[in-house]
Parts: C-alpha cells; structure tokens; sequence
C-alpha cells in the first residue's frame, strides 16, 4: 500500500482489525484507490482487514490461494442467526471462465498472473458462481492477488450481484521472520435494496476469507 492503511495493522497473535464504509444511501460515489485497480464505485458495502499473522513462505501463501477446493466449509458468524453457519458449501477449480472442474491451481500457475477460474456456492447464492483470480505480484516477499465475480449472483431467482459487484484485493507483506502482513480490501456493490444484508454480515464473511488464506484459527463467537 502506498499510504497508511485504514485501519492499521493488528499485531501478530490478535484479532485483525475491521473497518466497514456504507456507500448505499449516499449519491456520491466511493473513490477506490488507485492501488487497487478498480473502477469508480457507487453504491455499495467495503470492508478492509488488517491484520499480522505467522506464516510460511510466499509459495506457501500462494498454495493456500490456489487451493480453491480448500474453501469448501468455511464458516463465518451469522449475525441474523446468532450462531456458526457453513459460507461455502461447494467450490471448485475451473479450466477456463466456462470450463469444466478441475484440480486446484499449482504455484506455478498462481505465479504466472494468468486469469484462472473457480465456482463457487455460498449459502445465501442460487447455484455456482464463476470467480476470476490474478496474482498481480508474486515475489518471495509480497504479494498481490485480485478476485472478482464475473457471473450474476442469483437469489430466489433475482441477481443479487451483477458481474464485477463482488471484488477483493488481498496485500501481503512480509515484515520479519515468518511474520506476514495482511490487508484485504472486499467491496460489495447492491443493486437490489430489498435484499441488502447489514453491515455486520459483510464484516463477518470478509473475516471468514481472512482466517481461512493465512490459517488463522477460527475466533470465539461473540457475545
């Protein structure tokens, strides 16, 4: 990152620091950075993580990225149900942005900074989802890696989330030995006001992505 994060990093062995910005009862327009990549945003939920943590090494990250059929289970903390609830219930590489299953992505093609393809089903989704992934930067110190939908997000039939409305943007630096910095950008933009989730339950599901690409351990449910 250019400048400063907000919110600033959380040291290793605590809880990753949150920020969430509402952008979806304003007129203007969220102005993303220029780091990101992205377009100008309107309407719309963003949560940025922050957060330390000890890992291996930047291969090992990478592997953890590319292991799509690792997501499958990941839970998050349902604010509406007061309780632990399974996020993705199905996910799977892709050969292509309508291919077939296929196994995860190795390092070596993560490295490249090709688009590579996954499917993915949470539990607020009708059916798969088609995510595209891109390393930006691979080196042995930092890393750059870009997700985003690139097919509608369907729910009782209605698109939810047009291609391009769900985008993450994950920053990992490392500051020492075998301690990582993580700041992960996770922007939701809502073109059906009647079926908007609160502001706690994107928090919620970017925290879930969070603990699962490091391996930090699941935290007590809160109180």
């Amino acid at each position: 990152m250019a400048v400063p994060p907000a919110p600033d990093y959380a040291s290793a062995g605590h809880p990753p620091n949150i920020r969430v910005w509402d952008r979806r009862d304003r007129a203007d327009p969220w102005v993303s950075p220029a780091c990101t990549g992205w377009t100008a945003k309107g309407a719309g939920v963003l949560v940025a993580v922050a957060s330390s943590f000890s890992g291996g090494s930047s291969e090992d990250l990478l592997k953890r990225f590319g292991a799509i059929s690792g997501l499958e289970g990941v839970r998050y903390w349902s604010v509406t149900e007061g309780g632990w609830r399974t996020l993705i219930t199905h996910a799977t590489a892709l050969d292509g942005p309508d291919g077939r299953p296929r196994n995860d992505f190795t390092v070596a093609e993560m490295k490249s900074g090709s688009d590579l393809y996954f499917a993915q089903s949470d539990n607020r989704a009708s059916g798969d989802v088609v995510y595209r992934i891109q390393v930006k930067q691979a080196g042995p110190s930092r890393l750059v890696i870009a997700i985003e939908n690139v097919t509608p997000v369907r729910r009782f039939l209605i698109p939810f989330f047009e291609p391009g409305d769900l985008q993450s943007v994950h920053y990992l630096e490392r500051k020492g030995l075998g301690v990582w910095s993580y700041y992960g950008l996770a922007w939701a933009g809502e073109n059906v006001p009647v079926l908007r989730m609160p502001e706690a339950s994107y928090a919620n599901r970017a925290l879930a992505l969070y603990r699962h690409f490091p391996g930090s351990p699941e935290p007590e449910p809160p109180h």
